[in-house]
């Protein structure tokens, strides 16, 4: 389409949000707002990436920041590779580049936790180079505008939209126009309900003309979701309590739960106190059930966590019956430790 550039990009200087990493050509501080920008609406993200910058004002602060801390700042985000990543991508820059942020798209390409569309901004927002975001809110604008009904899914929809992507790009001002096409997919091209009748691209518009805007664009795949179980065993001795580090390949890596027996289904109270897994934990340790919590949802990209607190009193030290990897601490000091927001809820409620 002709002109869609200029005018998406007029569009944008009059409505575009005043966000303070469009306020700077540092690449670092670029890449920080995308990586925590990536499945966060940005009115969450706001204050992450202000409490970050503050903390971490250059990629030298961050590669030699303890991961217990960034996980620390980053509790509550959610989808905790992104932070594991982050601090692994400091290290790198750090050392191997000198704590020069790399300048070419293919470099860039090649940090942990960078794909096509962080690249891209990164490149074209802090640089300049003429290469196309492609986000979800770039798939809604081009699906509805050119009326693409490949789905966006799909190996041959990436390509697609990616090709039509990089021919619109304003080559003189690549990283203007970027950001131009994502803010207009976020404010004015919403994903339900856009007022089209204010659109400045309505009359170019395939999707308003066809009124087929709510159909656009297209997904071929759904999302298996799977259910699991926690019942979290919250040990408790004489103001100390037993806490986990999950390490293994799962969710929440690196951050801090409570000794946990998964069960495919939900127990009741009788059948979780005869399963094996409670006797293997507790032994013959003398205890007494303090409280059981109701179930707390939380629901993750591909799973939904049904989990349940159950606290119990030890008459016994916890170290003389819980495995080594499990870490006692002073209750009072359980603030200090990254944990999911699901762990989080549960602890706010105490």
């Amino acid at each position: 389409m002709k002109h869609f550039s200029t005018k998406i990009i007029t569009w944008y200087n009059q409505n575009k949000r005043d966000l303070p990493w469009r306020n700077t050509k540092d690449a670092y501080l670029i890449w920080l707002s995308e990586i925590i920008l990536q499945q966060t609406r940005v009115e969450q993200g706001m204050a992450y990436y202000l409490k970050f910058a503050e903390h971490f004002p250059t990629v030298k602060h961050l590669a030699q920041a303890d991961n217990d801390k960034v996980m620390k700042l980053w509790q509550g985000l959610g989808y905790y590779s992104r932070a594991r990543n982050l601090h692994t991508t400091a290290k790198t820059i750090y050392t191997i580049y000198k704590g020069k942020f790399p300048d070419s798209h293919e470099e860039i390409l090649t940090l942990k936790g960078v794909g096509d569309y962080t690249a891209a901004a990164i490149a074209s927002f802090a640089f300049n180079k003429p290469h196309a975001v492609v986000d979800g809110n770039v798939y809604r604008v081009l699906s509805r505008i050119f009326g693409i009904e490949t789905p966006i899914d799909s190996s041959v929809g990436k390509k697609e939209f990616y090709k039509l992507a990089n021919e619109l790009i304003d080559i003189k001002n690549p990283g203007l126009h970027n950001q131009a096409i994502m803010e207009f997919g976020s404010m004015q091209c919403k994903p339900v309900n856009p007022d089209c009748s204010v659109c400045p691209l309505n009359t170019n518009c395939y999707a308003f003309a066809k009124k087929v805007v709510a159909d656009l664009p297209i997904k071929e795949k759904k999302t298996k979701v799977r259910n699991r179980y926690f019942n979290y065993m919250v040990f408790r001795n004489k103001g100390t309590i037993a806490i986990h580090k999950r390490t293994a390949k799962d969710i929440w890596i690196n951050l801090h739960d409570f000794p946990l027996i998964e069960t495919t289904n939900e127990l009741s109270e009788e059948q979780l106190i005869k399963s094996p897994e409670w006797k293997k934990m507790l032994g013959k340790t003398k205890y007494s059930i303090k409280s059981i919590s109701t179930s707390y949802k939380h629901i993750l990209s591909h799973q939904k966590i049904f989990a349940r607190f159950i606290e119990i009193d030890c008459k016994e030290s916890l170290k003389t019956f819980l495995p080594n990897d499990i870490l006692i601490i002073k209750e009072s000091e359980i603030q200090k430790y990254a944990v999911p927001r699901l762990v989080e809820l549960y602890l706010e409620r105490l």
